[in-house]
């Protein structure tokens, strides 16, 4: 049988995960020191480095058993699998924003709102009872008030400095993000032992982290 995979959100959450398994008396050589390599041993686990929305697609399908991701990409792209954890690293918010100064509520007109994250700001203002149109960014999505594509934004807002220095202000604050651990179905019903000893290891360590 293959050892319990873990899917890891690459970049900033996969260096903390790296803090967290260390703290877990888990050897992290071979992910810190990882060059091109994509799947790597960490202890008796296996670690596959993925982004964010890879990583929940790869817990659905059953490929990974565990999974660490942001809750922003948890709220926008999954449902099948288990929440099981909030690691209580990788904190930011979901935000909404727009041009300082700006009464954003005011007036009848609908409004556009640009952003990364549409089934996050659809159900944002459906909570509202507002009527909205989204419309879907890829890349900065402070450019689109600016360039008039759109009067705010929905986004993951860590220190505000971008928005600051973009001429933008936070509106309302949406929901908090953090880490989250997420689990395959199958794997906790077929490998529920090892994912839960997995688990009670990592929440140890968390603890000692914090």
């Amino acid at each position: 049988m293959r050892p319990i995979r873990i899917a890891l959100t690459k970049g900033r959450l996969e260096k903390m995960s790296v803090q967290l398994f260390t703290k877990m008396g888990l050897d992290c050589t071979a992910l810190i020191e990882k060059g091109r390599k994509l799947i790597l041993p960490v202890g008796p686990y296996e670690a596959v480095l993925a982004k964010a929305a890879d990583v929940i697609t790869y817990i659905e399908h059953g490929v990974c058993d565990v999974g660490i991701v942001g809750k922003d990409t948890i709220v926008e792209n999954g449902t099948s699998f288990y929440e099981v954890m909030d690691l209580g690293f990788g904190c930011c918010r979901f935000a909404l924003a727009g041009p300082e100064g700006q009464n954003f509520f005011g007036g009848h007109n609908v409004k556009r709102i640009a952003t990364k994250y549409p089934k996050v700001a659809r159900a944002y203002f459906e909570s509202k009872g507002m009527d909205v149109q989204i419309i879907k960014i890829e890349g900065s999505v402070e450019l689109a008030p600016l360039l008039g594509l759109s009067d705010a934004i929905v986004d993951i807002v860590e220190t505000g400095t971008t928005l600051r220095e973009n001429g933008l202000e936070v509106i309302e604050e949406i929901m908090p993000v953090s880490a989250r651990v997420i689990v395959n179905m199958a794997s906790m019903k077929l490998r529920r032992e090892e994912i839960e000893t997995f688990l009670a290891q990592m929440e140890q360590a968390k603890e000692a982290l914090q």
